[in-house]
């Protein structure tokens, strides 16, 4: 009789809500479920409310390794809350609503995934980006440090080449810095590598694997065609083909949407996808192996993208780039001398 009780005054909770009972969690309806929510880890999405981030939010509420999800943004959260919450799977979601509730949605999670910030717009390089996204990392890298310092952080904020920079000298002045923790997320160039690749060989692209390193903005985004799975060659006329591509697929999704956006659908799947492989090596799994955007020494840059290995701490290995043909160690140079003023510009924004 006493849980039966219990259970109806749950029910009369939800239908006659108290005024007060949306004030700290945007949706806390949600406490409910949170007992009986499933093993597993806490993720937070930072900017859930977004182009990017409410398709991936679905796609997280969907992963059977998240236990708990919070949906942060400064806007509509609570109605991205509702929605996603009513998704018969285990994960218990939680909506938080503007800066006074940062802290809230931060702490306690394993996983932080940051897409926030404004999208690229027709006519827009990535460096266009950077004055309104550099002070939304800020900030919300300013939490981490403060509410959740040993979760993994997976920043999606363009220009990564510079948001990742951002993060590092934020961790820094807190005393928090891990750069095992802290991934600026590239998995969409390796997506729309396999994909391109896969369309030109005529294959699966699920069953293509092409590594791309340097960073995540044109020319800096190096596709290594020459260590493809399964191996193959190319003539000069397909690498640069595929190369060109792959390094403009984002420009190629701003122009088709024509002022309506940019990549949100397909990186929100390229971030799941990174994401989930960080939560099976948190899980312990073996041989997890992506391509990430870390602090590096595979070159003489601060910062690098090439292939990591995740583990219970984040990037347990960071791989050399293994044998370039002479297209690609020329690619290399040009990655660099661009990825070098990108990683400047994001560390003197902290410092200044």
């Amino acid at each position: 009789m006493q849980r039966s009780a219990e259970r109806i005054a749950t029910i009369s909770a939800h239908l006659n809500p108290s005024p007060s009972s949306h004030q700290m969690e945007g949706l806390s309806a949600a406490n409910c479920r949170a007992k009986g929510g499933s093993p597993g880890f806490k993720v937070a999405i930072v900017g859930a409310a977004g182009g990017i981030g409410q398709p991936l939010a679905m796609l997280m509420k969907m992963n059977p390794l998240v236990s708990v999800l919070h949906l942060y943004d400064v806007a509509n959260s609570p109605g991205v809350t509702a929605d996603i919450s009513h998704m018969d799977t285990g994960a218990v979601v939680r909506g938080f609503l503007g800066p006074q509730q940062l802290e809230d949605a931060l702490t306690g999670m394993d996983l932080v995934v940051i897409p926030a910030g404004v999208p690229r717009k027709p006519g827009m390089t990535r460096d266009d980006l950077f004055n309104i996204n550099a002070g939304i990392v800020k900030t919300l890298c300013e939490g981490i440090a403060k509410c959740c310092p040993k979760a993994i952080v997976n920043i999606i904020s363009n220009p990564v080449n510079s948001t990742v920079p951002i993060a590092a000298e934020v961790f820094k002045m807190a005393g928090t810095f891990d750069p095992r923790r802290l991934l600026g997320v590239t998995m969409l160039d390796v997506v729309r590598a396999n994909t391109f690749v896969a369309e030109v060989l005529g294959l699966d692209p699920r069953e293509v694997n092409v590594p791309v390193v340097g960073g995540h903005a044109g020319v800096t985004i190096l596709p290594l065609l020459s260590q493809i799975k399964p191996p193959c060659s190319f003539t000069p006329a397909e690498t640069e083909y595929l190369t060109s591509r792959i390094q403009n697929g984002g420009t190629e999704v701003v122009e088709a949407k024509a002022g309506a956006g940019s990549a949100t659908l397909s990186m929100a799947y390229a971030a799941v996808k990174f994401a989930d492989a960080c939560l099976h090596g948190l899980r312990g799994d073996a041989a997890i192996i992506q391509c990430a955007f870390v602090s590096s020494q595979v070159t003489e840059l601060p910062f690098f993208a090439s292939k990591v290995r995740l583990g219970r701490s984040g990037v347990e290995e960071i791989f050399p780039l293994g044998p370039l043909n002479e297209y690609e160690r020329t690619g290399l140079e040009k990655a660099k001398k661009e990825l070098a003023t990108s990683i400047q510009k994001g560390v003197g924004f902290v410092k200044k």
